[in-house]
């Protein structure tokens, strides 16, 4: 009898990575959306025993321990991305593992284990453990690459596979014979008894062997990735892979096709009465049989068959042909020469994939075939499909005024190179690059992901400019214009307007010699400011789009498809854009944001684990969170663990060095942006939070960074500033801005519009504690008044010396 659908397990909300099958009665899957869970037969079928919580991150493997006088049901054993083992009892879980084994230093993909209980695990950090007692017994080293596979022979036999493309038996810590044959990563592997073993690797072949080492035969038929095997209790071997099937091998020969509505079948398991279990990329579990006893209904089964035949097949999983050469639909008349055999027919303009399914004697759609038919099929390389094996070279184009990261990354998707590359694609971008520069009296800041966000400074007055014109480098509308360098006729309206906003200007006198102390106050008042400067320009569509594209690059690469968003965190990231969409419109299609705490927390779930170089659209992504998604932060602490996971995504507690990377200069100016973003409305923050925050950007190399970064984080402590003017500060708060005000004026000697907003920080301090009787101090005077006119000194501009001189009256 043929396999037909015979459960359906639907209850995890990612893809899952491995199943367990020990028993007729019991099924355990692993997934990406961080659980475990263990499915008990019933009269209706499989029902969700235990949900267990079986890691933070990503969870790709699971193994079953028999039963014990401790575990009358047994363990269930995980491994993921938090690089440990975990160990459940299944008569009595908990929410905490019974036991942790650590040792791993990168994610834990492969487990197997013995009849007594002794795990064996592999890692992406190039090596297996096994574990004897819940203890580390042997470390197994010798693996180029991932250990992406391993499988007990005995007690004290063991075989792994690895990225490398080999095979290793090992007794006790010693390797006793390598295989080799795969041309590709090995994936899965099976104990075929009477035989030996068999193996499944990415270059869509299995293998059998002895354990000699001799090649019995290769099984063909698999057009993508295999990824898992298993052997049915008659002794054939079933294998499932990224081409949407199960195959079920009698020798050398295929027997049926299973196919999924479904990307992936990451795994397969048989159970003892020879029923298969599978886990797909779809989040679902499946079970299938032989015996039409446990059959599906036959509407279920339709509605299977209908949801096979609905998928869009990518041209290159069925195989290379002509459109023009397609037969219509008639072809399906004549009968199939093999199970499984698949066959194209042309109807009308659409191309249709049948599949011959010998026990109805019938042809079975199983998809519609898009991206174009006829196109040479990829090549595969480590891990990784190619569209060419290396030549002729490739051509990297790069302007000098763009960010080497964003051109690197641009180079290896377009390329279809492995994210790992991008380091030294910047390293040759900079080495190739060294000394040009732009221009001879500007500089030219471009938005990591949109050019239409652009700083440009007026060439310098010798050459011939009028005057010389600040632009805020995030919006071309925000302007300061500084005083022409002869008189200008006095404007007819001498009154005062915000100094960082577009539409108004702030217009200083005449020009004066310098005086050693400035102590009268100015005939236009600058002080108190009491609007926050914030950054809200949006770009959502271009954000939206690099994002996915980041997306896409990890979750089509295998060492990184872990990394990529789960369902329901681009079901989140879809709600996210709409919204912002909406609300940064001109004019707004809504006035309030309609996002919850749990589209916060699935960005937070992406920073926290996205590579360093495809952070900036995410971080960026927050900036426009904070400013528009007020009602999303509703939650207790939602807000401050949302800054803390800015930190760090932009690696702030990492050493420092010079220069700054890039990936990194522009990761902590999107992390100053969003700061300021989160201070320019009123926020009521716990002080003990707002101590650290303080302590942390305390801890910034001011020196190393570039004009962008100083104004931005001086505007982050000037939005501080301004919630002080409507509400006095609490005293521990100020006194911590105060610092850090100081010191940012201290280090400032090149950058005149980050010293003016630290300036007027610091005024509106004086003024707030001035009206409140609560004034700075003389210890805090004493010190400011030396560095006032140091600053006052080093930058010989109006507004300077303007703002310092009211400081210095509001010292008095």
């Amino acid at each position: 009898m043929p396999y037909k659908l015979s459960s359906i397990l639907s209850l995890h909300s990612s893809d899952v990575r491995d199943v367990a099958s020990p028993t007729n009665d019991l099924v355990l899957s692993v997934s990406r959306d961080a659980t475990a869970i263990a499915w008990n037969r019933t009269s209706d079928g499989f029902t969700p025993e235990h949900v267990l919580k079986a890691g933070s991150r990503y969870v790709n493997s699971v193994a079953y321990i028999p039963p014990t006088a401790d575990a009358p049901k047994g363990y269930a054993v995980t491994g993921g991305q938090d690089t440990v083992v975990n160990i459940f009892n299944l008569a009595n879980p908990q929410a905490d593992p019974d036991f942790t084994l650590v040792g791993h230093s990168e994610n834990v993909c492969a487990l197997d284990a013995s009849a007594s209980g002794t795990i064996i695990s592999g890692s992406w950090d190039k090596t297996a453990k096994v574990w004897k007692n819940f203890q580390l017994a042997h470390e197994l080293k010798g693996h180029e690459y991932s250990v992406w596979a391993v499988l007990f022979v005995d007690e004290d036999q063991y075989l792994t596979g690895s990225a490398d493309k080999t095979i290793k038996l090992w007794q006790g810590h010693k390797t006793i014979n390598t295989f080799k044959g795969h041309t590709d990563a090995v994936r899965g592997l099976a104990i075929v008894p009477d035989l030996g073993f068999a193996s499944c690797s990415n270059d869509s072949e299995v293998r059998v062997w002895t354990l000699g080492g001799d090649l019995i035969y290769s099984l063909s038929g698999h057009t993508s990735f295999v990824y898992s095997l298993s052997v049915l209790p008659s002794g054939n071997i079933v294998s499932s892979g990224e081409d949407r099937t199960v195959r079920v091998w009698e020798g050398d020969e295929c027997t049926q096709t299973i196919v999924h509505p479904a990307i992936s079948v990451w795994a397969v398991s048989s159970m003892p009465n020879g029923d298969i279990v599978t886990g797909c990329s779809d989040g679902v579990v499946r079970v299938f049989s032989a015996v039409d006893e446990r059959w599906a209904s036959a509407e279920d089964l339709k509605t299977y068959d209908d949801q096979v035949a609905s998928q869009a097949l990518p041209s290159q999983q069925i195989g290379d042909v002509k459109k023009s050469d397609l037969p219509g639909p008639e072809a399906l008349s004549a009968p199939g020469k093999k199970p499984g055999e698949v066959k194209m027919v042309k109807r009308g303009d659409a191309v249709e994939a049948h599949q011959w399914d010998s026990a109805s004697g019938s042809w079975q759609k199983i998809g519609d075939v898009v991206d174009a038919v006829g196109q040479g099929r990829k090549q595969l390389y480590q891990g990784k499909e190619y569209d060419y094996d290396g030549v002729p070279p490739l051509k990297l184009p790069y302007n000098v005024s763009e960010n080497p990261y964003t051109a690197a990354q641009r180079f290896l998707q377009n390329n279809e190179l492995e994210t790992s590359y991008i380091d030294q694609v910047v390293k040759f971008i900079e080495q190739n690059t060294a000394g040009v520069q732009l221009g001879t009296g500007g500089e030219e800041y471009q938005d990591p992901f949109t050019g239409a966000s652009r700083y440009r400074t007026n060439p310098a007055a010798s050459q011939g400019s009028a005057s010389a014109e600040y632009m805020d480098p995030f919006t071309g509308a925000s302007r300061y214009r500084a005083q022409p360098t002869t008189p200008a006729p006095a404007p007819v309206d001498a009154g005062y307007s915000d100094p960082f906003t577009g539409a108004s200007r702030y217009t200083p006198g005449a020009p004066s010699p310098a005086p050693p102390e400035p102590v009268s106050p100015p005939s236009q008042k600058v002080l108190p400011v009491s609007k926050a400067v914030t950054f809200k320009q949006a770009n959502v569509p271009a954000m939206q789009s690099k994002i996915s594209q980041f997306n896409d690059v990890l979750m089509h690469e295998i060492s990184t498809s872990n990394l990529a968003a789960y369902p329901e965190e681009s079901s989140a990231l879809t709600e996210v854009f709409a919204d912002l969409g909406d609300l940064t419109a001109a004019p707004p299609r809504r006035g309030v944001s309609s996002l919850a705490p749990a589209h916060i927390e699935s960005v937070i779930s992406i920073l926290e684990r996205w590579p360093t170089a495809l952070r900036f659209p995410v971080i960026d992504l927050g900036r426009l969170l904070v400013a528009f998604s007020g009602p999303a932060f509703k939650a207790p602490g939602l807000r401050e663990k949302f800054v803390e996971a800015l930190f760090k995504a932009s690696d702030w507690n990492t050493p420092w060095t010079s220069p700054i990377p890039k990936t990194r200069e522009t990761n902590t100016l999107l992390l100053f942006r969003s700061l300021a973003n989160v201070f320019g409305e009123k926020v009521d923050l716990p002080s003990s939070w707002m101590v650290k925050l303080f302590e942390s950007l305390g801890e910034a190399p001011y020196p190393l960074f570039n004009k962008n970064q100083r104004v931005a984080l001086a505007t982050v402590l000037f939005n501080i500033s301004v919630l002080g003017v409507s509400s006095p500060l609490d005293s521990g708060i100020r006194d911590q801005l105060l610092l850090s005000l100081m010191g940012l004026l201290t280090s400032e000697t090149t950058d005149s519009e980050a010293a003016y907003r630290a300036l007027v920080a610091v005024g509106n301090l004086a003024y707030a504690g001035k009206q409140s009787g609560q004034s700075l101090g003389t210890d805090v005077a004493t010190q400011l008044k030396p560095l006032l006119r140091s600053v006052a000194s080093t930058f010989s501009e109006d507004r300077i010396r303007g703002i310092s001189a009211e400081i210095f009256v509001l010292l008095v």
